[in-house]
């Protein structure tokens, strides 16, 4: 069995594609997936299956369709992979106290590179942005967030709706919560 994260993207927000994190569980419980626990409201779920990671995208997509009727992107990455992306992290990632600190998760079959395409060249004086895997890391002053190109990407739908995005803190607590759950 392999330790997965699924990353929903853009559930619960401004109470927009509502989902009870206990029926989420649940619904990953009865798809008979292993160990599953959910963590904060924004539609992250660790678990255990033997399927591969594009079997699970489509699986975990057609859950959500099935028990809530939504049709949610969502982003499935091992702990491996996200430890190794984690292992990759530029220095300057979540070091900066007056700055945001993200980890964009790119929905294959979009890749990293097509993402930071679609960004366009960064403006090194309000934002950084690198990427290991189907992991970008991006960091922004708090003073300049909204000059950066990344905010720019809403605008670009088809890119904005391949991507799934937590903060630092939340990145690196679901990979802390993917090792508590190890057996």
């Amino acid at each position: 069995m392999t330790k997965y994260i699924a990353l929903l993207r853009g559930i619960n927000v401004g109470g927009n594609n509502t989902i009870k994190m206990a029926d989420l569980k649940r619904a990953f419980e009865n798809k008979e997936f292993q160990n599953v626990t959910t963590y904060i409201n924004s539609g992250n779920v660790i678990f255990d299956s033997e399927l591969d990671e594009t079997t699970l995208k489509n699986t975990c997509k057609k859950l959500i369709t099935e028990n809530f009727n939504l049709d949610i992107p969502t982003c499935v990455i091992s702990d491996k992979e996200l430890q190794d992306a984690l292992d990759h992290a530029p220095n300057w990632w979540n070091n900066d106290p007056k700055s945001k600190h993200n980890t964009i998760f790119v929905i294959p079959p979009t890749t990293t590179k097509t993402i930071c395409t679609k960004i366009g060249e960064v403006k090194p004086e309000y934002e950084k942005i690198a990427y290991h895997g189907k992991v970008l890391f991006w960091s922004a002053p708090i003073t300049t967030f909204s000059q950066t190109r990344l905010t720019k990407i809403v605008q670009n739908k088809t890119a904005y709706n391949a991507i799934t995005i937590r903060n630092a803190n939340t990145t690196l607590k679901l990979l802390e919560l993917t090792k508590n759950k190890q057996k």
